[in-house]
């Protein structure tokens, strides 16, 4: 069972990609999934220990902004129920 999940939700690919680097650079996180939602919407989830998701996650929240994206939302999960887990990746 994972620790902690977050997930970083942007309008854009790019905005996603920079998101995704500065989280996996900030801390001891790993990509769990990358989703396209549709219209545009992409979602990056990434899990690790919580302290380590919770840096992850603000970092990716501040980065985004270098490509003029949008973030559309942002997310920490600690401890995610297995049914949750096994849905999100």
């Amino acid at each position: 069972m994972m620790q902690a999940i977050g997930l970083i939700e942007t309008r854009g690919l790019t905005p996603a990609l920079e998101a995704l680097d500065a989280m996996c650079k900030a801390a001891n996180v790993r990509l769990a999934s990358f989703k396209r939602v549709g219209s545009g919407l992409v979602t990056v989830i990434v899990e690790g220990d919580v302290a380590s998701v919770a840096a992850a996650v603000e970092a990716g929240a501040a980065a985004y902004q270098k490509t003029g994206g949008q973030l559309v939302a942002s997310n920490v999960i600690p401890r995610p129920h297995p049914d949750l887990a096994r849905m999100l990746l």
